[in-house]
């Protein structure tokens, strides 16, 4: 099995990557093959629009989603982590979202079945208590994996937690995140 990490978050060693690393873990540790692509490290331009999607199911902008759409694709297990700004994932994460587009095509306008079914995991931390403060994120994640064929199967969401690394004093948040990462894999 192979799953796929995407950390949405622009902070390295800040908390959605703690959490994601931990759900990594959690999946190697029961024989699936991990790798985690970290989207702020990535050349990714915003869609223009360019409709060429709509004709092949390929998108016209050739940058750091070329790979990516390959990886997505190849994948048994998305998990995909952010910090919550504004009540919504972050930027970065929000421009791959939008690249997959292209995928988007595939499955609902040309109808192409070459989209594999997979696993999709979404962790969130917020600094906010507020009620509502995944309702967004959540329908974003939801639309997204449809997009690219995932099964919405599992979420982490943390309320309160702002600071680089303070994940590691919430008393569950680290082993719930292997414990998905390890459901993940087994089922």
């Amino acid at each position: 099995m192979k799953v796929l990490g995407i950390m949405g978050s622009p902070r390295i060693k800040g908390n959605s990557d703690l959490l994601l690393d931990e759900a990594l873990k959690g999946a190697q540790s029961q024989g699936a093959e991990v790798e985690k692509i970290v989207v702020d490290k990535l050349n990714i331009a915003p869609c223009k629009e360019y409709y060429g999607c709509l004709k092949d199911g390929n998108c016209v902008i050739r940058d750091d989603m070329d790979d990516l759409y390959l990886k997505i694709l190849e994948s048994d297990a998305i998990i995909v982590a952010s910090p919550i700004f504004f009540y919504t994932v972050s930027a970065q994460l929000m421009l791959l979202i939008s690249r997959c587009q292209a995928l988007w095509a595939r499955k609902y306008v040309l109808k192409s079945m070459d989209i594999p079914l997979k696993k999709g995991v979404f962790i969130a931390v917020g600094a906010t208590k507020g009620e509502k403060l995944f309702d967004g994120p959540k329908l974003t994640m939801k639309y997204f994996f449809q997009a690219i064929n995932a099964d919405y199967s599992e979420e982490l969401l943390i309320r309160g937690v702002d600071k680089r690394g303070e994940i590691q004093d919430h008393p569950t948040a680290l082993a719930d995140a292997c414990v998905i990462g390890e459901k993940l894999v087994t089922g």
